[in-house]
């Protein structure tokens, strides 16, 4: 185990793979020689050579096109969008191409491909550099969607997705990636600042898609919650003295519905949170589930705590996130219920 930044756990991950099978190619806007943006891919082309690590121009359609043709001939790219926001160019390349490919091939062709991109806020980006677009992938079929809370899970999961024969996007909460965070915003913690975050295994490890994890026990109200909130709400449980039981979901498809459910049938009530906004985000489909699946065992409406339904506001960035104060208020609601 070392002590690795969430930066470094991914940097890691790419490096073992690579390591481990030459298929494994990284490329991106400025991943090479600078070791993009935010360095998650530092040193790898001084290690790999500009064949398995290198620069592309700033074409994200051309990015992720180019790894669908990769991926259909056998290759394994991970490639890197700069920022989740710059992603619609390329949505009908993984919407029409990656995700369709193994079905309308009969089989016949996989897409092996991971799509890393940066998401949601934290670091006064403002509208184009600070979006949480998680509902945009788990409404299509044949993609998978990833989002890890923390170093150890970004690297197992990470080579999960690079070894899994269908193309998964890994959204990586860059308000994480190399800050301590409490729950609060902390507007001298940026993604640049350097303090270690958990322990990490060395060498190959692999969390398995579709596994959420139980982050706190609980016996009075289910949290569910995925990437940065999972901190948010384990403050907000922590301030109020509830005794909440948090489930940090990791991946949102494949979804572990079975942990889900117990946990919501042993305490009887629900709060989901995400940074994402609220109209049609991911939360509307973890209610209905729940709904679906623990109606008879509730005891008080499913609640939800996200993002406001509208632009992304640079300005009040830190109101816009569900912070302690507002999941904590949606806690002693559903408890008084």
């Amino acid at each position: 185990m070392t002590r690795r930044t969430m930066i470094e756990a991914i940097r890691d991950a790419m490096d073992v793979m690579m390591s481990r099978d030459d298929g494994v190619v990284v490329f991106g806007e400025d991943v090479g020689y600078f070791g993009g943006v935010f360095r998650a891919s530092q040193g790898l082309q001084a290690k790999y050579g500009t064949s398995r690590c290198f620069d592309t121009p700033i074409s994200e359609l051309g990015i992720v096109g180019i790894a669908v043709g990769m991926a259909a001939y056998g290759l394994k790219p991970c490639v890197e969008i700069q920022f989740a926001d710059y992603m619609y160019p390329a949505y009908d390349q993984i919407v029409s191409e990656a995700a369709r490919l193994r079905y309308r091939s009969n089989g016949q062709f996989t897409c092996p491909l991971v799509v890393r991109m940066p998401t949601g806020g934290g670091i006064f980006g403002g509208q184009t550099h600070s979006q949480s677009p998680e509902a945009l992938f788990t409404h299509v079929c044949g993609i998978k969607t990833v989002v890890p809370s923390n170093p150890r899970d970004a690297k197992g999961l990470l080579i999960s997705a690079i070894e899994d024969p269908d193309p998964v996007i890994f959204l990586e909460p860059k308000r994480l990636y190399n800050g301590p965070f409490d729950g609060h915003h902390d507007r001298t913690v940026t993604p640049w600042s350097k303090h270690d975050l958990g322990e990490v295994d060395d060498g190959h490890f692999a969390i398995p898609l579709g596994s959420a994890a139980i982050r706190r026990e609980g016996n009075a109200v289910t949290i569910l919650a995925y990437g940065t909130m999972v901190h948010v709400a384990e403050t907000a449980a922590n301030e109020t003295g509830i005794d909440a039981e948090i489930i940090d979901l990791r991946s949102l498809l494949p979804l572990d519905l079975d942990t889900i459910e117990a946990s919501v049938k042993k305490t009887g009530r629900c709060v989901i949170v995400h940074e994402a906004t609220l109209t049609s985000g991911f939360g509307a489909e973890l209610c209905a589930l729940v709904q679906t699946r623990c109606f008879y065992h509730l005891e008080a409406p499913i609640l939800r705590v996200a993002g406001w339904d509208t632009p992304y506001p640079h300005a009040q960035e830190w109101d816009y996130f569900p912070g302690p104060a507002r999941i904590g208020r949606a806690l002693i609601e559903t408890m008084e219920a």
